[in-house]
C-alpha cells in the first residue's frame, strides 16, 4: 500500500473500489507551522478515462490497484498509435497518444526499461523509467568559461521535448532528462 508522498506518474491506485492511474501531481507545501504537505492529484479512470482530482495529506495510505505489470520496449509509432513489445513474452501491446498523454515526448525507439500496466490483458497505461536519454538537436552556441554559472538556454531534443540546459552544453550532446519533473538531470 503506498503512501500519498510515494505516487508517481502511472501508477495504478483504487479509489472506491475503481482503478484509477495517476496523471499528474501538484506538491503544496503550506508555509504555517504545523502544516503538512498536500498533494493534488489528477487520476484518470482505467477503463472510462474519466477524470478525478483528489488531495491526499503526505502520510494518507492508498490501495494499489489491481493490475499486472510487465516489462516492456518501445517499438514504434504509427499515425496517434504508440506499439510497445513485452520483453519476455515478445507480445504485442498498443496506445493511443491520449493514453500516453504527456509521456510521448520521451519515447524513443528502442527504450527499455517501461513498465506497462495490465488489466485482464488489456494495457492501461505506462509507467516511464526515472530518467531517459535524449540528444539535443537545436541550442544556442556553448559560452566557454559559462560552467560556473547557474544560466541555462533552451534546448530542443530530437522527441521535440524542449527543456533548460545548462549554456555549457552544445548541439550534439545527449542529455538525461528526469520524466518525473521533464527537467534537465545531467549528461550522458
Amino acid at each position: 500500500m503506498p503512501k500519498a508522498n510515494e505516487l508517481k506518474l502511472g501508477t495504478a491506485i483504487e479509489i472506491n473500489g475503481e482503478p484509477y492511474v495517476v496523471k499528474h501531481i501538484d506538491v503544496r507545501n503550506p508555509t504555517s507551522r504545523g502544516a503538512t504537505t498536500l498533494y493534488k492529484v489528477r487520476f484518470n479512470h482505467m477503463k472510462t478515462k474519466q477524470k478525478l482530482d483528489e488531495t491526499f495529506k503526505s502520510d494518507d495510505m492508498l490501495k494499489a490497484a489491481d493490475c499486472s505489470r510487465c516489462n516492456v520496449q518501445f517499438s514504434y509509432q504509427d499515425g496517434d498509435t504508440y506499439y510497445f513489445m513485452n520483453s519476455e513474452t515478445y507480445d504485442q501491446y498498443a496506445l493511443s497518444a491520449e493514453d500516453l498523454e504527456g509521456q510521448t515526448l520521451y519515447l524513443t525507439d528502442g527504450l527499455d526499461g517501461i513498465i506497462m500496466l495490465l488489466m485482464e490483458d488489456s494495457p492501461l497505461g505506462i509507467q516511464l523509467p526515472t530518467t531517459v536519454t535524449l540528444q539535443i538537436v537545436e541550442t544556442p552556441p556553448a559560452m566557454k568559461g559559462s560552467s560556473a554559472t547557474k544560466r541555462t538556454k533552451t534546448a530542443k531534443l530530437t522527441t521535440g521535448l524542449e527543456v533548460q540546459i545548462p549554456e555549457y552544453i552544445e548541439s550534439g550532446e545527449l542529455i538525461k532528462i528526469n520524466t518525473e519533473t521533464g527537467e534537465f538531470s545531467s549528461r550522458a
